[in-house]
């Protein structure tokens, strides 16, 4: 009688968390584009409350212009300097901590009794949304399983929809009760901290574990020639898109009313069809530019569009509304490519890169605006958009772009 002998089976150790692949977490990205919501409503109180200031407290427009500067240079020049210093030494509290600051800045706003105390409530939100771009965005591509653009688009359209949301906000709540009704939107600010401490808690709990898991999949980032090419390509690209878009955003109502002789009403019928096209066209080149490419996107984002732009100054009322959604589908797109493209340039400095690239989407919208109305004032409206309509031209650039590995 021969006995069997067991086979030994060798048991195979499962993998750890930091080992198995990590997907797409929605609630955690939708959570981080809530808040970008919420802190782009209140930042869009500011200038939507102009009026209402510069009433109250019979100011200049050279003060307003004031208020306007200190907001913008707080809020743009900061960021990549605050995502700079978190790349290296991690500071995950600060991003909660950043809209206490938001918060103190809209009760000094609701109460301010001075033109000196609104300029440091102006720069106390500037500071708050300079802390909260990069460290978001961070977590946003943190919880993207790889679907970088993905990620990074549905963070961003959150941030349109806070900035669309925020002026009718301020028509229905402040306007007509005055500046303390400012005070209301200190409960947006507060219901942002309490997302952002749950946010906080996720990134301490499983922030190192991914951050462990991308920087074993990563590529190396370009050398360094090719990254200071890299980041001046995409600063002429951002500037092309943003004066672009700032020439509607802040004009088109003008251009309306003077091209076709439209009332106000008609004519903000026109813009809030560009502003929704440009919300889903933010969306849609995340996922297209996980598919094909970030350098495609960018193509097609800029040279697709410069047809359309060309023609947009010399139709009728009818095209425009067409062109308008078309253009603001198409070029809207590139922004979360562009963001994708630049920190895959340059990996481990996701914080830096967001901040350099929200910093310069601020700045150079600051700055279009006033450039533009100063061109409006001495050549008129019409003659902006006709040479605007160049710009798109810009993203023949994208030639130089050098490729990254999802590019």
């Amino acid at each position: 009688m021969t006995s069997q002998t067991a086979i030994p089976t060798v048991s195979t150790p499962s993998p750890t968390r930091a080992d198995q692949p990590q997907g797409f977490l929605i609630r955690v990205v939708g959570a981080a584009a809530f808040a970008h919501l919420l802190n782009d409503l209140i930042q869009a109180l500011l200038p939507a409350i102009y009026p209402l200031l510069k009433s109250d407290f019979s100011l200049s427009f050279a003060q307003i212009g004031w208020i306007g500067l200190v907001y913008q240079v707080t809020a743009s020049l900061l960021q990549p300097w605050i995502g700079l210093y978190t790349d290296k030494r991690p500071l995950p509290w600060l991003l909660p901590s950043g809209m206490f600051m938001t918060l103190f800045g809209i009760a000094l706003l609701a109460f301010a009794s001075s033109y000196e105390m609104l300029l440091v409530a102006a720069a106390m939100v500037g500071v708050g949304s300079a802390t909260f771009h990069p460290e978001a965005s961070r977590i946003a591509r943190l919880a993207s399983g790889g679907r970088f653009g993905t990620a990074q688009a549905t963070f961003q359209v959150g941030g349109n929809a806070g900035s669309a949301i925020g002026p009718l906000l301020a028509a229905v709540v402040v306007i007509p009760h005055g500046q303390p009704a400012i005070a209301w939107f200190m409960l947006a600010a507060g219901l942002a901290i309490c997302l952002l401490l749950r946010l906080t808690g996720w990134t301490l709990r499983h922030g190192q574990a991914r951050l462990d898991s991308m920087a074993r999949n990563k590529a190396a980032g370009l050398p360094r020639g090719k990254v200071i090419q890299a980041m001046l390509v995409i600063a002429l690209l951002v500037f092309a898109k943003f004066v672009y878009i700032a020439s509607f955003t802040n004009y088109f109502t003008f251009y309306l009313i003077a091209q076709f002789g439209l009332s106000v009403q008609d004519s903000q019928l026109f813009l809030f069809m560009f502003l929704a096209a440009v919300a889903v066209g933010t969306f849609a080149g995340g996922p297209v530019g996980d598919r094909i490419g970030r350098k495609a996107v960018i193509w097609l984002s800029f040279v697709g569009v410069a047809p359309f732009a060309l023609a947009l100054p010399h139709v009728g009322m009818v095209w425009t509304a067409v062109l308008s959604v078309i253009i603001g589908l198409v070029m809207s797109s590139a922004f979360a490519a562009l963001v994708v493209y630049a920190q895959e340039a340059v990996p481990g400095r996701v914080g830096m890169v967001s901040g350099v690239m929200f910093g310069l989407m601020f700045g150079v919208s600051g700055i279009a605006a006033a450039g533009l109305g100063a061109l409006a004032d001495t050549h008129g409206i019409v003659w902006v958009y006709q040479l605007t309509a160049f710009l798109p031209l810009l993203g023949l650039a994208t030639l130089l772009l050098p490729r990254t590995r999802a590019a």
